[in-house]
Protein backbone atom coordinates (compact mmCIF):
# COMPACT_ATOMS: atom_id res chain seq x y z
CA UNK A 1 0.00 0.00 0.00
CA UNK A 2 1.43 3.79 -0.74
CA UNK A 3 1.76 5.31 2.06
CA UNK A 4 0.83 9.07 2.26
CA UNK A 5 2.08 12.08 4.66
CA UNK A 6 -0.44 12.55 7.41
CA UNK A 7 -0.85 16.18 8.19
CA UNK A 8 -1.87 15.40 11.37
CA UNK A 9 0.06 12.96 13.12
CA UNK A 10 -2.02 12.60 16.36
CA UNK A 11 -5.31 12.35 14.01
CA UNK A 12 -3.91 9.22 12.33
CA UNK A 13 -2.96 7.65 15.35
CA UNK A 14 -6.29 8.16 16.32
CA UNK A 15 -7.67 6.29 13.36
CA UNK A 16 -4.97 3.68 13.28
CA UNK A 17 -5.32 3.16 17.13
CA UNK A 18 -9.24 2.82 17.19
CA UNK A 19 -9.45 6.19 18.77
CA UNK A 20 -11.04 9.20 18.50
CA UNK A 21 -9.83 12.27 17.50
CA UNK A 22 -9.47 15.66 19.03
CA UNK A 23 -11.00 19.00 17.50
CA UNK A 24 -7.83 20.72 15.79
CA UNK A 25 -7.65 24.12 14.43
CA UNK A 26 -5.74 23.26 10.67
CA UNK A 27 -5.66 26.76 10.18
CA UNK A 28 -6.26 30.18 10.45
CA UNK A 29 -10.02 30.55 10.78
CA UNK A 30 -10.27 26.93 9.63
CA UNK A 31 -11.69 23.70 12.56
CA UNK A 32 -11.60 20.07 11.92
CA UNK A 33 -14.50 18.65 14.08
CA UNK A 34 -14.73 14.39 14.20
CA UNK A 35 -18.42 13.78 14.93
CA UNK A 36 -18.71 10.01 15.85
CA UNK A 37 -20.94 7.41 13.60
CA UNK A 38 -23.03 4.85 15.02
CA UNK A 39 -21.81 1.31 15.20
CA UNK A 40 -19.98 0.93 11.56
CA UNK A 41 -16.12 0.77 11.25
CA UNK A 42 -15.12 4.41 9.58
CA UNK A 43 -16.08 5.50 13.67
CA UNK A 44 -16.57 9.18 12.79
CA UNK A 45 -16.67 11.81 10.40
CA UNK A 46 -14.56 15.21 10.08
CA UNK A 47 -16.83 17.60 9.63
CA UNK A 48 -14.65 21.51 8.77
CA UNK A 49 -15.70 24.62 10.27
CA UNK A 50 -14.84 27.48 8.02
CA UNK A 51 -15.03 30.93 10.19
CA UNK A 52 -16.77 34.02 8.62
CA UNK A 53 -17.61 37.19 9.57
CA UNK A 54 -20.33 36.42 12.27
CA UNK A 55 -20.48 32.87 11.76
CA UNK A 56 -18.94 29.60 10.15
CA UNK A 57 -20.47 27.53 7.10
CA UNK A 58 -19.33 23.84 7.71
CA UNK A 59 -18.46 21.20 5.28
CA UNK A 60 -20.39 18.06 6.03
CA UNK A 61 -22.77 17.38 8.86
CA UNK A 62 -22.38 14.07 10.55
CA UNK A 63 -25.46 11.07 11.32
CA UNK A 64 -28.96 12.76 13.09
CA UNK A 65 -28.58 10.99 15.96
CA UNK A 66 -28.08 12.99 19.57
CA UNK A 67 -24.69 11.97 20.26
CA UNK A 68 -23.58 13.20 17.14
CA UNK A 69 -25.31 16.62 16.85
CA UNK A 70 -23.68 16.69 20.56
CA UNK A 71 -20.73 16.63 19.26
CA UNK A 72 -20.41 18.56 16.84
CA UNK A 73 -21.78 21.28 19.11
CA UNK A 74 -18.95 20.35 21.61
CA UNK A 75 -16.70 20.44 18.54
CA UNK A 76 -17.94 24.55 17.03
CA UNK A 77 -17.39 25.65 21.02
CA UNK A 78 -14.00 24.99 20.78
CA UNK A 79 -13.64 26.81 18.02
CA UNK A 80 -15.83 29.46 19.82
CA UNK A 81 -18.83 29.00 17.79
CA UNK A 82 -22.41 27.74 18.62
CA UNK A 83 -24.84 25.95 16.40
CA UNK A 84 -26.62 28.71 15.95
CA UNK A 85 -23.84 30.57 14.09
CA UNK A 86 -23.85 27.74 11.14
CA UNK A 87 -24.76 29.92 8.40
CA UNK A 88 -24.02 27.14 5.31
CA UNK A 89 -23.98 23.93 5.43
CA UNK A 90 -21.98 22.24 1.85
CA UNK A 91 -22.93 18.59 1.72
CA UNK A 92 -20.46 17.00 -0.33
CA UNK A 93 -22.87 13.82 -1.07
CA UNK A 94 -26.55 12.27 0.05
CA UNK A 95 -25.55 8.96 2.40
CA UNK A 96 -26.44 9.38 5.81
CA UNK A 97 -22.71 9.90 7.76
CA UNK A 98 -22.88 13.54 5.58
CA UNK A 99 -26.42 14.74 5.13
CA UNK A 100 -28.16 13.10 8.17
CA UNK A 101 -27.94 16.00 10.57
CA UNK A 102 -28.11 18.77 7.98
CA UNK A 103 -32.09 19.21 8.26
CA UNK A 104 -31.64 19.79 12.32
CA UNK A 105 -28.44 21.85 11.91
CA UNK A 106 -31.09 24.07 9.60
CA UNK A 107 -34.10 24.05 12.35
CA UNK A 108 -31.87 25.77 15.09
CA UNK A 109 -29.62 28.02 12.77
CA UNK A 110 -31.87 29.27 9.68
CA UNK A 111 -28.63 27.76 7.69
CA UNK A 112 -28.95 26.84 3.78
CA UNK A 113 -27.86 23.77 2.68
CA UNK A 114 -26.40 23.16 -0.38
CA UNK A 115 -25.81 19.86 -2.54
CA UNK A 116 -24.92 19.18 -6.28
CA UNK A 117 -28.35 18.67 -8.09
CA UNK A 118 -27.88 14.71 -8.95
CA UNK A 119 -27.90 13.88 -5.52
CA UNK A 120 -30.72 16.45 -4.73
CA UNK A 121 -32.63 14.68 -7.37
CA UNK A 122 -32.30 11.14 -5.47
CA UNK A 123 -33.04 11.85 -2.35
CA UNK A 124 -37.22 11.74 -2.47
CA UNK A 125 -36.67 7.95 -3.43
CA UNK A 126 -33.96 7.27 -0.65
CA UNK A 127 -35.34 8.92 2.26
CA UNK A 128 -39.17 9.72 1.61
CA UNK A 129 -41.10 6.57 3.70
CA UNK A 130 -43.45 6.18 0.98
CA UNK A 131 -40.93 6.06 -1.80
CA UNK A 132 -38.46 3.46 -0.19
CA UNK A 133 -40.50 0.43 -0.79
CA UNK A 134 -40.00 1.28 -4.55
CA UNK A 135 -36.33 1.29 -4.24
CA UNK A 136 -36.01 -2.10 -2.57
CA UNK A 137 -38.05 -3.72 -4.92
CA UNK A 138 -35.60 -2.27 -7.67
CA UNK A 139 -32.40 -3.53 -5.26
CA UNK A 140 -33.95 -6.86 -5.39
CA UNK A 141 -33.98 -6.95 -9.12
CA UNK A 142 -30.93 -5.61 -9.12
CA UNK A 143 -29.72 -8.28 -6.94
CA UNK A 144 -31.71 -11.09 -8.40
CA UNK A 145 -30.16 -10.38 -12.31
CA UNK A 146 -26.67 -10.53 -10.16
CA UNK A 147 -27.63 -14.15 -9.38
CA UNK A 148 -27.73 -13.48 -5.48
CA UNK A 149 -29.02 -16.74 -3.70
CA UNK A 150 -32.55 -16.73 -3.16
CA UNK A 151 -32.06 -17.42 0.46
CA UNK A 152 -30.13 -14.47 1.00
CA UNK A 153 -32.32 -12.33 -1.48
CA UNK A 154 -34.84 -10.21 0.94
CA UNK A 155 -31.90 -9.88 3.39
CA UNK A 156 -29.87 -8.31 0.77
CA UNK A 157 -32.43 -5.86 -1.20
CA UNK A 158 -33.39 -4.42 2.59
CA UNK A 159 -29.77 -4.12 4.00
CA UNK A 160 -29.35 -0.33 4.24
CA UNK A 161 -32.89 0.71 5.26
CA UNK A 162 -31.76 -0.15 9.13
CA UNK A 163 -29.84 3.69 8.61
CA UNK A 164 -32.20 5.58 7.09
CA UNK A 165 -33.51 6.90 10.48
CA UNK A 166 -30.30 8.63 10.92
CA UNK A 167 -30.95 11.10 8.44
CA UNK A 168 -33.27 14.16 8.63
CA UNK A 169 -34.92 14.66 5.39
CA UNK A 170 -34.08 17.72 3.95
CA UNK A 171 -34.30 19.56 0.82
CA UNK A 172 -31.58 21.76 -0.13
CA UNK A 173 -32.00 25.73 -0.66
CA UNK A 174 -29.11 25.93 -3.24
CA UNK A 175 -28.14 23.73 -6.17
CA UNK A 176 -24.24 23.65 -6.44
CA UNK A 177 -22.92 22.84 -9.61
CA UNK A 178 -19.49 22.01 -10.89
CA UNK A 179 -17.07 24.98 -11.08
CA UNK A 180 -19.38 27.56 -8.60
CA UNK A 181 -17.76 29.29 -6.44
CA UNK A 182 -19.19 29.74 -3.35
CA UNK A 183 -20.13 32.84 -1.80
CA UNK A 184 -18.41 32.58 1.87
CA UNK A 185 -16.66 35.59 2.65
CA UNK A 186 -12.78 35.28 3.35
CA UNK A 187 -12.78 32.37 1.22
CA UNK A 188 -12.37 31.47 -2.66
CA UNK A 189 -13.98 28.06 -2.21
CA UNK A 190 -14.55 26.24 -6.00
CA UNK A 191 -17.02 23.42 -5.94
CA UNK A 192 -15.22 20.27 -8.07
CA UNK A 193 -18.10 17.56 -9.40
CA UNK A 194 -16.58 13.95 -8.67
CA UNK A 195 -19.21 11.55 -9.56
CA UNK A 196 -18.67 7.94 -8.75
CA UNK A 197 -18.93 7.13 -5.04
CA UNK A 198 -22.68 9.13 -5.48
CA UNK A 199 -24.05 10.35 -8.47
CA UNK A 200 -23.51 14.02 -7.25
CA UNK A 201 -20.30 14.14 -5.08
CA UNK A 202 -18.93 17.06 -4.71
CA UNK A 203 -15.22 18.27 -3.60
CA UNK A 204 -14.64 22.13 -2.46
CA UNK A 205 -10.55 23.11 -3.69
CA UNK A 206 -9.47 26.40 -1.78
CA UNK A 207 -6.42 27.77 -3.90
CA UNK A 208 -5.16 30.57 -2.05
CA UNK A 209 -4.82 28.11 0.90
CA UNK A 210 -4.11 25.09 -1.35
CA UNK A 211 -6.47 22.64 -0.16
CA UNK A 212 -8.65 19.82 -1.22
CA UNK A 213 -11.92 19.26 1.13
CA UNK A 214 -12.31 15.73 -0.98
CA UNK A 215 -15.16 14.13 0.70
CA UNK A 216 -15.36 10.67 0.55
CA UNK A 217 -13.58 10.60 -3.09
CA UNK A 218 -9.97 10.32 -2.15
CA UNK A 219 -9.34 9.22 1.50
CA UNK A 220 -5.71 8.33 3.28
CA UNK A 221 -6.58 4.77 3.19
CA UNK A 222 -9.09 2.99 2.20
CA UNK A 223 -11.04 3.78 -1.52
CA UNK A 224 -15.04 4.60 -1.31
CA UNK A 225 -17.47 2.12 -2.76
CA UNK A 226 -18.37 2.79 -6.60
CA UNK A 227 -20.90 0.15 -6.85
CA UNK A 228 -24.16 -0.33 -9.30
CA UNK A 229 -27.23 0.39 -7.61
CA UNK A 230 -30.67 1.59 -8.28
CA UNK A 231 -29.38 5.15 -7.98
CA UNK A 232 -26.52 4.78 -9.75
CA UNK A 233 -25.27 6.36 -13.34
CA UNK A 234 -24.79 3.60 -15.49
CA UNK A 235 -21.05 3.12 -15.75
CA UNK A 236 -19.77 4.77 -11.35
CA UNK A 237 -16.81 3.48 -12.14
CA UNK A 238 -16.00 5.20 -15.17
CA UNK A 239 -17.16 8.31 -14.03
CA UNK A 240 -15.35 8.18 -10.83
CA UNK A 241 -11.92 7.16 -12.71
CA UNK A 242 -12.12 10.54 -14.36
CA UNK A 243 -13.22 12.66 -11.44
CA UNK A 244 -9.92 11.44 -9.75
CA UNK A 245 -8.13 12.18 -13.21
CA UNK A 246 -9.81 15.86 -12.72
CA UNK A 247 -8.66 16.05 -8.68
CA UNK A 248 -5.07 14.85 -9.24
CA UNK A 249 -4.17 18.00 -11.20
CA UNK A 250 -5.23 20.13 -7.99
CA UNK A 251 -1.79 22.13 -6.82
CA UNK A 252 -2.61 21.52 -3.32
CA UNK A 253 -0.18 20.92 0.34
CA UNK A 254 -2.89 19.47 1.63
CA UNK A 255 -6.06 16.84 1.52
CA UNK A 256 -8.86 17.27 4.15
CA UNK A 257 -10.95 14.02 3.33
CA UNK A 258 -14.32 13.17 5.48
CA UNK A 259 -12.85 10.06 6.97
CA UNK A 260 -9.60 8.90 8.60
CA UNK A 261 -6.78 11.49 8.45
CA UNK A 262 -5.60 14.26 6.15
CA UNK A 263 -2.95 14.13 4.24
CA UNK A 264 -0.31 15.52 2.08
CA UNK A 265 0.66 13.88 -1.28
CA UNK A 266 -2.59 14.16 -3.39
CA UNK A 267 -1.35 12.95 -6.93
CA UNK A 268 0.53 10.04 -5.53
CA UNK A 269 -2.32 8.99 -3.51
CA UNK A 270 -4.63 9.15 -7.03
CA UNK A 271 -2.58 7.05 -8.96
CA UNK A 272 -2.12 4.28 -6.27
CA UNK A 273 -6.43 4.58 -6.19
CA UNK A 274 -6.41 3.80 -9.67
CA UNK A 275 -3.87 1.29 -9.71
CA UNK A 276 -6.33 -0.31 -7.19
CA UNK A 277 -9.04 -0.35 -9.95
CA UNK A 278 -6.71 -1.34 -12.86
CA UNK A 279 -5.64 -4.70 -10.71
CA UNK A 280 -9.25 -5.25 -9.69
CA UNK A 281 -10.34 -4.68 -13.22
CA UNK A 282 -7.63 -7.86 -14.18
CA UNK A 283 -8.59 -9.80 -11.33
CA UNK A 284 -12.26 -9.98 -12.47
CA UNK A 285 -11.34 -9.76 -16.11
CA UNK A 286 -9.32 -13.33 -15.20
CA UNK A 287 -12.18 -15.24 -13.17
CA UNK A 288 -14.81 -14.33 -15.85
CA UNK A 289 -11.83 -15.90 -18.33
CA UNK A 290 -11.66 -18.68 -15.98
CA UNK A 291 -15.14 -19.70 -15.94
CA UNK A 292 -16.97 -18.25 -18.48
CA UNK A 293 -21.14 -17.92 -18.17
CA UNK A 294 -20.45 -16.73 -14.48
CA UNK A 295 -23.00 -14.75 -12.84
CA UNK A 296 -21.66 -11.47 -10.95
CA UNK A 297 -22.62 -12.84 -7.18
CA UNK A 298 -20.15 -15.86 -7.89
CA UNK A 299 -17.74 -13.40 -9.47
CA UNK A 300 -17.89 -11.42 -6.37
CA UNK A 301 -17.07 -14.92 -4.30
CA UNK A 302 -13.88 -15.79 -5.79
CA UNK A 303 -12.52 -12.12 -5.21
CA UNK A 304 -9.42 -11.19 -2.64
CA UNK A 305 -11.57 -9.03 -0.42
CA UNK A 306 -10.23 -7.24 3.19
CA UNK A 307 -11.46 -10.84 5.10
CA UNK A 308 -12.60 -14.03 3.96
CA UNK A 309 -16.00 -13.99 1.74
CA UNK A 310 -17.97 -16.35 4.58
CA UNK A 311 -17.00 -13.72 7.54
CA UNK A 312 -18.30 -10.71 5.26
CA UNK A 313 -21.47 -9.42 7.20
CA UNK A 314 -24.55 -9.49 4.68
CA UNK A 315 -24.89 -5.65 3.99
CA UNK A 316 -21.15 -5.83 3.29
CA UNK A 317 -21.94 -8.74 0.97
CA UNK A 318 -24.54 -6.74 -1.38
CA UNK A 319 -21.56 -3.50 -1.51
CA UNK A 320 -19.15 -6.18 -2.36
CA UNK A 321 -21.28 -7.66 -5.36
CA UNK A 322 -22.45 -4.12 -6.21
CA UNK A 323 -18.94 -2.98 -6.88
CA UNK A 324 -18.24 -6.24 -8.36
CA UNK A 325 -20.63 -5.27 -10.99
CA UNK A 326 -19.55 -1.93 -11.27
CA UNK A 327 -15.70 -3.33 -12.33
CA UNK A 328 -17.87 -5.77 -14.86
CA UNK A 329 -20.16 -2.87 -16.45
CA UNK A 330 -16.47 -1.05 -17.10
CA UNK A 331 -15.31 -3.92 -18.38
CA UNK A 332 -18.21 -4.16 -20.90
CA UNK A 333 -18.18 -0.99 -21.23
CA UNK A 334 -14.33 -1.01 -23.03
CA UNK A 335 -15.42 -4.29 -24.73
CA UNK A 336 -13.71 -6.63 -22.71
CA UNK A 337 -16.36 -8.38 -21.34
CA UNK A 338 -20.00 -9.47 -22.85
CA UNK A 339 -22.71 -10.24 -20.96
CA UNK A 340 -25.92 -12.41 -21.78
CA UNK A 341 -29.00 -10.66 -20.16
CA UNK A 342 -31.21 -12.56 -18.07
CA UNK A 343 -32.13 -13.98 -14.34
CA UNK A 344 -29.25 -14.19 -13.59
CA UNK A 345 -27.17 -11.95 -15.68
CA UNK A 346 -23.95 -14.00 -17.31
CA UNK A 347 -20.64 -12.70 -18.37
CA UNK A 348 -18.08 -14.09 -20.84
CA UNK A 349 -15.27 -13.51 -22.13
CA UNK A 350 -15.19 -10.80 -24.88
Amino acid sequence: MAMVTPASQAQREAWTSGGFPEVERVRPGLWSIPVPLPAIPLRYVLVYALELPGGVAIIDAGWNTDEAYGALAAGLKVAGYEMTDVKAVLVTHIHPDHYGLAGRIREVSGAWIGLHPADSRLLRDRYDDDAVDTLVAQERALLVRSGVPGATLDELAGASMMIRHYVTMARPDRLIEDGDRLDLPGWDLQAVWTPGHSPGHLCFVERGRRLLFSGDHVLAKITPIVAVHPQSAPNPLADYLEALAVVRKFDVDEVLPAHEYRFLELAERVDHVMAHHEERLAEIEAAVGAAGGITCWDTATRLTWSRPWETIPSFMRRAANNETLAHLVWLEARGRLRRVPGEPDLWYPA
